[in-house]
């Protein structure tokens, strides 16, 4: 990414905004970034300048979902990324084009963010994950362990292991928690049949 690039961080949580823009001041990433505490802060600012892209806090929407779909319509460009550190129904992380976990490294998040703002696709798609690696994947987040996996498919754990490297690889997400999250996002699960 080449030019400089505005994002409005919508979060209420002094920390975790100054976190997150501590890691894209440390990153090579050209970024001017301006905070807002609620979704009329965010309105009052892209009215101002535009963003390129809002990264926000779920909880800042969750009783808010009709304004929050009004101001996406009304600012249809810049994509909308849910800033994930708690546990949010799966219709209301729907809604956002991304997310991204407070769980992931800098690395992992600045890449993220990266990949939205060169235009890349701004939800990893399902054609991302061969059909083999969306089985483990449901396997993974129903809570089997490899060697389970390895039987239940018939491959050996070796192959298991590699389908989760490459799983990792394609979505930027290395942990379970943030594989289940993914998958249940995606509706590869659902969350009644994780809880059976």
């Amino acid at each position: 990414m080449n030019r400089n690039a505005h994002i409005i961080i919508a979060e209420p949580t002094d920390i975790i905004f100054e976190g997150l823009a501590a890691i894209f001041l440390k990153s090579a990433l050209k970024l001017y970034v301006t905070k807002a505490k609620t979704l009329d802060e965010v309105q009052q600012l892209y009215t101002k300048r535009k963003a390129d892209l809002v990264i926000i806090s779920p909880s800042l929407v969750q009783n808010k979902v009709k304004q929050f779909n009004t101001l996406r319509k009304q600012f249809e460009h810049p994509p909308w990324v849910a800033l994930v550190y708690a546990y949010y129904e799966p219709q209301l992380l729907s809604l956002f084009d991304a997310t991204i976990a407070i769980s992931e490294t800098p690395e992992m998040i600045v890449a993220t963010i990266n990949k939205i703002l060169d235009n890349e696709p701004k939800e990893q798609s399902q054609d991302v994950l061969s059909d083999r690696e969306i089985d483990v994947l449901k396997l993974l987040a129903s809570g089997l362990a490899n060697k389970e996996i390895a039987d239940k498919l018939n491959i050996s754990i070796n192959t298991v292991i590699t389908h989760r490297k490459n799983i990792s690889q394609k979505t930027g997400i290395k942990s379970l928690s943030g594989l289940t999250i993914y998958a249940v996002v995606q509706k590869f699960v659902s969350l009644e049949t994780l809880s059976e």
